[in-house]
C-alpha cells in the first residue's frame, strides 16, 4: 500500500502524547503475533499498558517496532533516539515535503519510514516525525515495562480504514482500504453511533455536554485519562482536588493533573453520571478551541473509551459506545486468537 504523497497537516501538527508518572491499570497478556482473518482484513492483538496506552507489535524499515496508538496524534511519532536504529532519513525533494513540521508549537524533524508492515500489510513511504519521548520513556521505567518506539497515529489509520475495538483490544487493518466492504465479526448492535468531526490537522471530536454545558472532545486514546481543560472547569465551578500525577507532552512542560466530579458527561445518548475526570491545562493542545462553537473542552481518554467498550471506526468516521444499561448485550464473536470470525 502506498503512502498518500501529500503529508496531512503540513503547517501545523498537534501530535500529543499523554503519560502519567504515577498512574497503574491492569495490564493484559503480552501481544501475540498477528492472525489473518479474512483477504481484506487483519486483526492485530493490542497490549494494554500500565499507563493505559494500547500497544501494537509493527516493523519498521524491517525492524521490529512497539507503538502506542494514538488517536489523538495526527501523525506518526518515533523517538528521535531510535532514528539510527531503524534508518529513518530525509525524504527524497520528489516528494515536496516539509523538512520540519510543528508540533504543540515547535519544531521537529520530518523523516520517511521506506516501510511500515502492520500484520501483513506493508505501508510503504510514510512520513514519520522525530520527537523527544523521553517522559513516555520515564514513565515505562518506572512501571518496570518494556518502552515503546513511537506512535501510530490518527494518518495510517484513516489511510487504512482502520477499526480500533478499545476493551477487545484489537486494531482491525483494511488491506485494500480503496475496496468496498465491511469487516466481519464486528457486531455493533447494542451501542450507541456518534458521528466523529475530522480537522483538517487529522483530528477527530465529537460533541457532548459537560453538565449541561455544549463541549467537544478530542478522542484520544493516547491520553491515559480523560482530561478536561482547567480554565473550562473553573469556568464551570466545578472543585478541583489536587493528585500525585502529572501530565507529560511532547514539546510542551508537565503539568499537575487534578480531580473533578464531573455530574454527568454527555456524549451524544451515552451519559456518564457521577465520572472523575482529570483536569490540567491543555492550552498547548486546544489552542483556540475554547472559542469555537461548541467548545473543545478535553480529551475523550482510555479509561471512558475502554469502559464503555469504545468501537473507532476511522472508515465511516464514527464512534460506538455502549451505555451502563447497554453493557449486558452480547459480545461480538471472535475467531481463534482474537481474530474476527464471519458471521453466520
Amino acid at each position: 500500500m502506498k503512502f498518500p504523497k501529500r503529508f496531512p497537516s503540513t503547517q501545523i501538527l498537534l501530535s500529543i502524547l499523554l503519560t502519567s508518572v504515577a498512574l497503574a491499570s491492569e495490564s493484559s497478556a503480552a501481544t501475540q503475533m498477528a492472525t489473518r482473518s479474512d483477504r481484506q482484513f487483519e486483526a492485530l492483538p493490542l497490549s494494554r499498558s500500565h499507563q493505559n496506552h494500547l500497544l501494537v507489535r509493527a516493523f519498521i524499515n524491517n525492524k521490529p517496532a512497539l507503538l502506542i496508538v494514538d488517536t489523538g496524534s495526527p501523525g506518526t511519532v518515533i523517538n528521535a533516539r531510535r532514528r539510527q536504529y531503524f534508518g529513518l532519513s530525509n525524504a527524497p525533494a520528489s516528494m515536496q515535503w516539509p523538512r520540519q513540521v510543528q508540533v504543540n508549537g515547535a519544531f521537529n524533524s520530518l523523516v520517511i519510514a521506506k516501510t511500515l508492515r502492520l500484520g501483513e500489510l506493508n505501508i510503504t513511504d510514510v512520513p514519520v516525525v522525530l520527537a523527544d519521548m523521553s517522559g513516555a520513556r520515564q514513565a515505562s521505567r518506572m512501571q518496570r515495562e518494556q518502552q515503546a518506539d513511537g506512535i501510530l497515529g490518527a494518518d495510517a489509520l484513516y489511510n487504512t480504514k482502520s477499526i480500533l475495538d478499545c476493551q477487545e483490544q484489537l486494531l482491525i487493518i483494511n488491506m485494500s482500504p480503496e475496496k468496498p466492504g465491511r469487516a466481519p465479526g464486528v457486531d455493533t448492535r447494542g451501542f450507541q453511533a456518534m458521528p466523529m468531526i475530522m480537522s483538517e490537522g487529522l483530528n477527530f471530536y465529537v460533541d457532548g455536554s459537560v453538565n449541561g454545558t455544549a463541549a467537544r472532545l478530542m478522542v484520544d486514546t493516547g491520553a491515559f485519562a480523560t482530561l478536561l481543560h482547567r480554565p473550562f472547569v473553573r469556568e464551570l465551578r466545578i472543585p478541583l482536588r489536587e493528585t500525585s500525577f502529572q501530565s507529560a507532552r511532547i514539546n510542551l512542560a508537565d503539568d499537575n493533573v487534578e480531580v473533578a466530579r464531573i455530574k454527568k458527561l454527555s456524549l451524544g445518548v451515552v451519559d456518564i453520571v457521577g465520572k472523575q475526570v482529570g483536569v490540567t491545562d491543555l492550552a498547548g493542545v486546544l489552542h483556540n478551541g475554547l472559542r469555537s462553537n461548541p467548545p473543545v473542552v478535553g480529551l475523550l481518554g482510555g479509561e471512558i473509551l475502554h469502559r464503555n467498550h469504545a468501537i473507532i471506526d476511522f472508515g465511516t468516521r464514527t464512534l460506538y459506545l455502549k451505555r451502563e444499561s447497554d453493557r449486558s448485550a452480547p459480545k461480538a464473536r471472535r475467531g481463534p486468537r482474537g481474530g474476527p470470525v464471519q458471521p453466520d
